[in-house]
């Protein structure tokens, strides 16, 4: 089957280009793929991070692909379009996070229709951080697609909201396993200038105001000095907020990483941490589960968006009662206070580990798309 993908690729890094690499190569086993490319995302002004691009420093995959779409400029709506239609693929997948991106993304999978299956990856329908034109603009874009793939049960009902009709399947996040294996924890411990013998909590990821770190610190400055607490992502928008939780919970307990963090660095942070904590303010799906899966380390989490069905639900970690310090501070107290938790937990992990290959996701989504 020719199938084309229509998304961000190398040179531009992060959790979804990680992921279209990843899908990329899977379903390049059996089927004719090429990866149509954004010459341009956003404009730098409107990035909230350093940058968009990988760094010299970097190891991400190199997917060939064709840059061509700016999602800036409308002239390149067409030319994509034409280009896709060049190619004549009979299956076009296109993901979708953003509203920023229904503009062009929508123009090309309505000018599709008809001539291949379109099919929608939606990480989000309703974003984490909204704007007054959010609805209308996906409404727009959910109108050029046959079909949708959702990664948890909670965007499928966002998407069911705004389009009830919807043709969807359910496909969970398959795992990120290039990270490489676990590390030696006192060596990586001693690298990373951390004090042995601690029980080490991990925040990992994109640092924004949804994900909840000043959550997580102020439960954090409730603990005992035999814990520490681990951060490791780059921010989003400015850091003075949190500086001063930081000296409350105590600076010397505190290590952070603030910066993007390269995929030959990421097993170092699992590889020392006892749990991965996301308490998030509001959420779909997270990536950050798929890596905590790939290094076994359990997760205690907030019960928002899919959290509580993908980690929950699954036995792989636990969701605290509520969003607050209170609750986050109370589950991590009772992770620690037995150990038979993190135990069930890894076993869990285990067995899922099982079911979430990229294999299975590729192949799922190709049946799927036979059902259009």
């Amino acid at each position: 089957m020719r199938t084309a993908i229509l998304s961000c690729f190398y040179p531009y890094r992060g959790g979804i280009s990680q992921f279209n690499a990843c899908l990329y190569g899977e379903l390049g086993k059996e089927n004719d793929v090429k990866a149509f490319n954004f010459s341009r995302q956003y404009p730098e002004f409107l990035f909230p991070g350093k940058t968009q691009y990988v760094t010299d420093d970097d190891e991400a995959v190199k997917i060939r692909s064709e840059r061509v779409l700016d999602a800036a400029n409308p002239l390149t709506y067409v030319t994509t379009l034409k280009k896709i239609r060049a190619w004549a693929p009979d299956l076009l997948i296109v993901r979708y996070w953003m509203s920023w991106f229904a503009p062009s993304l929508g123009y090309i999978t309505r000018g599709m229709r008809g001539r291949c299956k379109v099919i929608s990856i939606l990480d989000n329908v309703v974003p984490h951080e909204p704007h007054f034109f959010d609805r209308p603009f996906t409404e727009y874009f959910l109108g050029g697609s046959d079909g949708y793939v959702t990664l948890c049960e909670a965007v499928a009902e966002d998407l069911l909201a705004l389009k009830p009709d919807a043709r969807y399947r359910v496909l969970p996040h398959p795992l990120y396993s290039h990270f490489g294996a676990l590390k030696d924890r006192l060596e990586t411990e001693e690298r990373l200038g951390l004090c042995h013998g601690r029980k080490n909590i991990l925040f990992f990821g994109l640092i924004r105001d949804y994900k909840g770190l000043d959550i997580l610190l102020e439960a954090f400055s409730g603990l005992g000095d035999d814990y520490q607490l681990i951060i490791a992502g780059e921010p989003y928008g400015p850091f003075d907020k949190y500086e001063g939780l930081i000296d409350k919970a105590g600076r010397e307990r505190v290590h952070s990483w603030l910066r993007y963090i390269r995929d030959s660095e990421v097993g170092d942070f699992f590889s020392v941490a006892d749990v991965s904590v996301l308490p998030y303010r509001s959420a779909t799906q997270s990536g950050i589960s798929s890596v905590s899966y790939h290094f076994e380390v359990p997760m205690i989490v907030t019960d928002v968006g899919g959290l509580k069905e993908t980690i929950g639900d699954r036995g792989t970690g636990i969701v605290a009662s509520g969003i607050s310090p209170e609750a986050i501070r109370a589950e991590i107290e009772r992770y620690f206070g037995d150990p038979s938790i993190r135990e069930e937990c890894i076993r869990n992990i285990r067995k899922v580990k099982k079911e979430l290959s990229w294999e299975k996701f590729a192949s799922e989504l190709i049946k799927f798309s036979k059902t259009l």
